[in-house]
């Protein structure tokens, strides 16, 4: 296996460990619902706490520049280790349901430390085959984005007739601190490492006046819309629509409905993968347009088959591979329309506005589907997918859009 393989799979293997903890409190929410008695909008807050917290962190790295001044390796590692000590903690000292939240804003703040970095790193790896190394990462904070969902699937105990919640964020804090051991020891920036830059906190206004990359991040921000309300929300879709239509009994019930749920969020793995390999042949704006296409219309059609759970999981698991594989190709694209000096402080900023952004869906979603019934909630993410479909297309008609995939629109 060449330097390059190895550590692009290495860094893969560390980034899903890292991303375990980030739905680790939302796999188990029915769970925690029931212990903490929690309302619908203190639920939503434990995954809006991360997303937050991501937010935060994001900005100030990239207002201070630090995966473009600091060994990206270590940020990478160091980064990791702070969400499994935050993540651990919650079980560990039983904070209840308001010290969770400040827990969970810390560890979405540690992991702004994990996911830019680690695009930074297979961008130091990658040129010409940068579109299917960025997928790669991608598939793979998708895969460990899922853990938590297979880890409450699986009997480790009981809990009021459910799988227990401790252990679920026990192992997810387990597997980021060995993510950290990968980063201080596994692997290391590649040969395309742009010079250490200076600080320059005027790069953060470039980043949105210079045009490509601004309609780059608008199909960014339209994508960004629906993904995380999507993981969110979708395995509790299932486990509703599981749980009505198997009161009369058989296989289908909450048990199936959880497994499922990892499957849908995991599926993304396979689909981030393709569409890096696709996109670097056939271009970034035509993979991303099919790939918000798709996913927009399950979106809209997830309603129609809420009575049918067998028709629902095939529905959900096209949805879970189609609504993520285009996020690298979004990420690839800002790094080969940006200065390359500040790669990681633009991607730095691009994932911050995405997950600023979903703090409005995840929050929507549950309050819609409160009021006015679960059935046709997923219709409030139509927009997203509609949006970022216009913004690629005008990227694809700027002269530009011929700087990405090798020439390839």
């Amino acid at each position: 296996m060449t330097s390059k393989r190895r550590h692009l799979w290495l860094l893969a293997i560390a980034q899903t460990l890292a991303m375990a903890p980030w739905f680790s409190a939302s796999a188990v929410l029915p769970q925690l619902t029931t212990e903490w008695s929690l309302d619908a909008g203190s639920g939503s807050w434990l995954t809006m706490s991360v997303q937050l917290g991501f937010v935060v962190g994001a900005l100030l790295s990239a207002m201070l520049n630090l995966p473009d001044r600091f060994t990206v390796s270590r940020v990478f590692a160091w980064s990791a280790l702070a969400a499994a000590v935050s993540t651990a903690a919650i079980p560990v000292l039983d904070v209840g349901p308001m010290g969770a939240m400040g827990l969970r804003f810390l560890t979405g703040a540690s992991l702004a430390g994990v996911y830019p970095p680690g695009m930074k790193l297979v961008a130091t790896w990658t040129r010409e085959d940068r579109g299917y190394g960025i997928g790669l990462l991608v598939g793979a904070l998708t895969l460990g984005s899922a853990l938590p969902h297979l880890l409450n699937a699986v009997p480790i105990g009981t809990f009021a007739g459910m799988p227990p919640w401790r252990p679920t964020l026990l192992v997810a804090a387990v597997s980021a601190g060995l993510a950290s051991l990968l980063g201080f020891f596994a692997f290391r920036s590649g040969p395309h490492l742009s010079a250490t830059a200076p600080f320059d906190w005027r790069f953060i206004g470039k980043a949105f006046t210079h045009r490509p990359t601004r309609l780059a991040n608008g199909g960014y921000l339209g994508h960004m819309w629906e993904l995380y309300a999507m993981w969110t929300w979708v395995p509790l879709y299932l486990l509703r629509s599981f749980e009505e239509a198997g009161s009369a009994g058989g296989w289908v019930g909450p048990g199936s409905a959880r497994l499922v749920g990892f499957g849908v969020v995991a599926a993304g793995a396979l689909g981030a993968v393709m569409a890096g390999v696709m996109a670097d042949r056939l271009g970034r704006t035509r993979v991303t347009v099919a790939s918000l296409a798709l996913s927009g219309s399950c979106a809209a059609a997830a309603g129609l088959f809420y009575d049918s759970p067998e028709l629902l999981t095939v529905l959900c698991l096209v949805w879970g591979f189609a609504v993520v594989a285009d996020s690298a190709q979004f990420s690839a694209a800002v790094s080969e329309l940006s200065d390359t000096r500040y790669v990681g402080t633009a991607l730095t900023l691009q994932t911050a506005a995405g997950f600023l952004l979903t703090l409005v869906t995840i929050r929507l979603v549950p309050a819609i589907g409160d009021h006015f019934g679960w059935r046709h909630v997923f219709l409030v993410l139509v927009p997203g997918p509609l949006l970022g479909i216009v913004s690629m297309l005008r990227l694809r008609r700027h002269p530009a859009a011929t700087s990405m995939a090798g020439g390839r629109r």
